[in-house]
Formats: C-alpha cells, sequence, structure tokens
C-alpha cells in the first residue's frame, strides 16, 4: 500500500480499507499483477477530473489541420488561374492545406501532360506561400497535388 501522506507499507485488504475511510480517501489498485499487488490510497474523483484536464488540454493544443479544395480543368484560362491562386494564396495564410486538382471530362483524359503542367505551374506561383506535399499524380479522372503552407 503507497499514498501521499503514508509510508509504504505490506498490509491486508481489511487494515488498507480501514485507512483510507479513516482519512476519507479511496483504496486504488495500481498493479494487481504484482506480488503482493500494489494499492494507492488517493481521492479518486480528484484523479479521474485531473485526467480529463489534461486530456483536454492536449486536445486543444493539437492542430487541427483543414483541406481547401481547389479544382481546375486542362483548358483553365489565364485569368481563372490568377483567381484561384489568389484563393490558395489566401487559404495558405490561414494556415490550411490545400488540394489542387485537375477534372478530366469525358475525352479530356488526352489532355494529361496540360493537366500536369497546369498544376506545376500553380505550385510556382504560390513558391513562397507553401510548398508541395505531394506531386501531381492521376486518380482515375483527376490529378491531384496537395500543398502546405510553409511556417
Amino acid at each position: 500500500m503507497v499514498g501521499d501522506n503514508i509510508e509504504p507499507q505490506i498490509t491486508t485488504l481489511r487494515e488498507a480499507l480501514a485507512i483510507a475511510e479513516r482519512l476519507g480517501l479511496d483504496l486504488v489498485e495500481i498493479s494487481p499483477q504484482a506480488s503482493p499487488p500494489v494499492c494507492k490510497i488517493m481521492d479518486y474523483q480528484k484523479f479521474l477530473y485531473e485526467q480529463k484536464k489534461k486530456a483536454k488540454e492536449i486536445k486543444a493544443k493539437s492542430a487541427k489541420i483543414i483541406i481547401k479544395e481547389i479544382r481546375l480543368g486542362p483548358h483553365t484560362d489565364d485569368h481563372d488561374f490568377e483567381f484561384k491562386v489568389n484563393h490558395a494564396v489566401k487559404f495558405l495564410k490561414e494556415g490550411c492545406k490545400v488540394k489542387v486538382d485537375v477534372f478530366f471530362k469525358g475525352r479530356m483524359i488526352v489532355y494529361k501532360d496540360q493537366g500536369e503542367l497546369i498544376l506545376l505551374k500553380f505550385a510556382t506561383a504560390l513558391e513562397e506561400f507553401g510548398k508541395v506535399e505531394s506531386m501531381p499524380k492521376l486518380e482515375g479522372k483527376r490529378m491531384i497535388m496537395i500543398l502546405v503552407p510553409k511556417k
């Protein structure tokens, strides 16, 4: 039996429960496989509260990753391209990841090289705000590239 204000000692279960009750605390089994089993005298409700509090702090500190998606076509004009680049700059400044994809409809799949070129042009336009996490790759009828903000 161990505890905060208690000297570690080996006692029977009845004695340990009596000591815990006298102190107004709980007897909690810590390691049942040990020989003899180790129990701790503590305020169990306070222990649970502190664990919840620690878990909440860890959750609050963890970064929430948001992915914004921008869709282009293989024949996107310059004005539309600049418009999409400005949106991507805004997203990257907010700290979001940007997923850029070129969608090929029907027989437009023959312009795979144009899709890759437009994605690489997009990456170079955003070079100062973000870096490429995954290079352009074709998945079905869309070519996808992911950008992450620079720290």
